[in-house]
């Protein structure tokens, strides 16, 4: 007899396991026409196209977790999308004068230490699983928060004052992205002085 359940049978069989991937494709699709729209002024078409893609986030994950469609690929896509839309956002607004330029950067900055870390943690210790902590799940959430206030502001003439969403991103940004250096050096001096002893 087997030692699969029924369920992991079934999820292995099951062409749909490919869904959550798909809709993260989907999003990072959705990356150019959201930019553009950006640049164009069109907040409107802007804010829905946002609201697509966070919809869709909730739902490739609600898959994967409910129906156990996990994958070393969704693992990947899922958080580029992510990446992928938010920083584009931002730079877009920099760009037109709707976000503070050092804010923007502080983002940008952020995000590229991390792909760098990442790719020096493959290169080094070849193995790398993702854990994002809760200071990085809250500064991922202030920066959409942020990103769809602006475009709402935007697209409804509201007059939202921007001074403290701007100062919550920005600190959340910079205690993520000295989180993860310090949690990826103490990992990195751990992992390696391990495979010193043991060799």
């Amino acid at each position: 007899m087997s030692g699969r359940s029924p369920a992991a049978g079934a999820a292995g069989d099951n062409p749909l396991r490919h869904l959550p991937n798909l809709i993260s494709l989907l999003r990072i699709a959705l990356v150019a026409p959201l930019v553009v729209t950006i640049l164009l002024g069109r907040y409107e078409f802007a804010l829905v196209i946002a609201v697509v893609a966070g919809v869709s986030d909730g739902v490739d994950g609600w898959l994967a977790r409910r129906f156990r469609w996990q994958s070393k690929l969704g693992s990947i896509l899922d958080p580029a999308a992510d990446k992928l839309m938010l920083v584009g956002c931002i730079v877009a607004l920099g760009w037109l004068g709707e976000a503070p330029r050092w804010m923007v950067a502080l983002v940008v900055a952020r995000d590229a230490v991390i792909a760098l870390g990442v790719l020096a943690w493959h290169r080094v210790l070849r193995s790398f699983q993702a854990h994002p902590s809760w200071l990085s799940k809250a500064t991922t959430v202030a920066q959409i928060g942020f990103v769809l206030l602006v475009l709402a502001a935007q697209a409804f003439g509201w007059r939202v004052p921007m001074a403290i969403p701007v100062w919550i991103v920005a600190i959340l940004t910079a205690a993520s992205g000295i989180d993860y250096v310090v949690r990826w050096g103490l990992l990195a001096r751990r992992e390696l002085k391990g495979r010193g002893t043991s060799t």
